[in-house]
């Protein structure tokens, strides 16, 4: 048995002696809402108290597996650093309720003149857990003990069928529920992007249209936009990261990337007189339920026609077996159904956002027309070289576009790499396919006439023939002098092709130096001198700032 250093009793035994009677005790916090295995699985409370004075001094929460020495150190800060208002202190007997205790406790202090009773029942001690029960058994959980696991699996279902990779956010499901003053649902998928991942079951189109179009008219005024989120009507269904997994929280960018037992479903309801509240209520629980099993199997059942290019007119009815129902309401008739007529409607907003942008900006000069939303403003960049074998493997392993038959000359392909979060990468990709591809890299000359720097800009040219700006360096920085006589030497001996890799991992280990698995994509391309380019030196206008 381990017992106190002697340095240790001498100390204890200096602490005076009060005439008091303390209980101590261990055991999990539980409620009548909580099952006896969940109580112990979020541990034990060990607690120490005056009985003659009737104060808590000591309390600690600890691991249900953690040995006796734990109610041992909780007892010496009982002693030597209570809780206020008590003062430093040993008391003349100690009573506990567990014989094992009181054996383990009689050894461990018996330098210390203090008597170890037992008592079958601790009155302050069993009151303050009487107390602490009924705390638990008043606040309401998140949801409904009833429905809670079969709400969690639901969840977990519908995230491995992923309806996020078949429909975007404005493609939107109508879900006819007309029961508990429920009427229907628009179901709005988010993920497509790789970005936050769930649905959003809207109480009514108006309250869709109306946030969609708040989004598309403040998107850059953050306190609008927290106003509009909170004035939806709406119950939802979010995916987070699991609290307390072993996955490092910089090893990922994307939840896709994890296993399914780091997935963790969170559920909640949005009202304008509410705001948010990730809490859920018997019949809001039922409503969901019903919610996600007919939107799982509408998904299931159509996922054919949903991986083609058009949105389709479907239409589906299903019977829903309710979870611990009653006699009256065993199951539930629900139709869910496509709406092309409202998801057009929704495009078309967003398409005029986009139009009255581009009319704003005719007037702008020519050479303006260098855009600079491409690539993330917080991207790593670098200029460097891929051997030719490591390319074979690339071509193979990842999304790859050729630009045709490249000259295999010197020591491989000369590349620009950009590495950035991994949902941020798969959108660089998706732009500059729809951009017609990468038709060109080239370093053009720019100049600020109000501090008189000259600078070396980076461009990508896409198939469309527009003008991108992935980086500026100043001319005369020699890390970026010696990178561009290696990069001007390289094409050369390629005959003039290049290549631009798109990688994530910006915040992992890898950050700077991507591996194999962290390239996504690569897309070749001819190298442009700016005599070839020909747009001549480009002045920094009030409108393109560099950083």
């Amino acid at each position: 048995m381990t017992s106190f250093n002697r340095s240790t009793s001498r100390r204890l035994k200096k602490l005076t002696q009060i005439p008091s009677v303390w209980e101590g005790d261990r055991r999990p916090l539980s409620s009548t809402q909580t099952p006896a295995e969940d109580s112990e699985a979020k541990g034990e409370c060990i607690l120490w108290v005056d009985g003659t004075q009737g104060i808590v001094r000591g309390m600690d929460m600890v691991a249900s597996e953690t040995g006796p020495e734990a109610i041992v150190r909780t007892l010496m800060r009982a002693m030597e650093h209570p809780h206020s208002p008590a003062k430093p202190a040993r008391p003349q007997r100690i009573v506990v309720r567990d014989r094992e205790i009181q054996f383990y406790l009689r050894g461990v202090l018996q330098d210390l003149d203090i008597a170890i009773d037992y008592a079958a029942e601790l009155p302050l001690i069993d009151e303050l857990f009487r107390g602490f029960a009924e705390i638990l058994d008043s606040q309401v959980p998140d949801l409904p003990p009833q429905y809670a696991h079969a709400l969690r699996e639901k969840a977990l279902a519908i995230w491995q069928i992923a309806p996020w990779e078949l429909l975007e956010e404005q493609q939107i499901l109508s879900i006819e529920i007309n029961k508990w003053d429920v009427g229907t649902l628009y179901a709005s998928v988010m993920g497509m992007l790789g970005m936050e991942y769930g649905v959003l079951f809207y109480r009514s189109e108006e309250s869709l249209k109306r946030f969609r179009a708040t989004v598309l008219r403040d998107e850059d005024s953050t306190q609008r936009l927290e106003e509009a989120f909170l004035k939806q009507d709406c119950l939802f269904l979010t995916f987070e990261h699991a609290e307390g997994s072993d996955e490092d929280e910089e090893e990922f960018e994307d939840l896709a990337d994890l296993p399914l037992s780091e997935i963790n479903p969170t559920f909640g309801n949005i009202h304008p007189l509410e705001g948010l509240r990730s809490v859920l209520y018997d019949e809001e629980a039922q409503v969901v339920f019903v919610a996600l099993e007919s939107l799982y199997r509408f998904i299931r059942d159509h996922r054919r026609q949903f991986s083609e290019d058009i949105f389709p007119a479907l239409s589906r009815r299903y019977r829903i077996q309710l979870p611990h129902s009653d006699e009256l309401t065993k199951s539930v008739s629900v139709t869910v159904s496509t709406v092309p007529l409202l998801a057009a409607e929704l495009e078309e907003m967003a398409a005029f956002e986009v139009q009255e942008d581009e009319e704003e900006s005719e007037d702008i000069p020519a050479f303006e027309s260098l855009r600079d939303d491409l690539i993330p403003e917080d991207s790593f960049l670098s200029l460097g070289v891929v051997s030719w074998e490591m390319l074979e493997y690339l071509r193979k392993g990842i999304k790859y576009h050729s630009a045709g038959e490249v000259t295999q000359a010197g020591e491989g392909l000369p590349v620009i790499l950009v590495q950035t979060s991994r949902p941020k990468a798969k959108t660089v990709i998706e732009n500059i396919e729809q951009a017609g591809g990468l038709k060109a890299i080239c370093f053009n000359p720019g100049a600020d006439p109000l501090d008189r720097k000259h600078y070396d800009l980076g461009l990508l040219q896409t198939g469309n023939d527009e003008l991108f700006l992935f980086g500026e360096f100043e001319d005369d920085d020699p890390i970026h002098v010696e990178a561009r006589k290696k990069w001007n030497q390289r094409c050369k001996n390629t005959k003039g092709y290049c290549g631009l890799i798109i990688a994530k991992g910006l915040t992992g280990a890898s950050r700077g130096n991507p591996q194999m698995r962290d390239m996504m994509a690569l897309f070749e391309a001819r190298s442009l001198s700016p005599k070839d380019l020909g747009i001549g030196t480009l002045q920094l206008m009030p409108q393109l700032q560099f950083e």
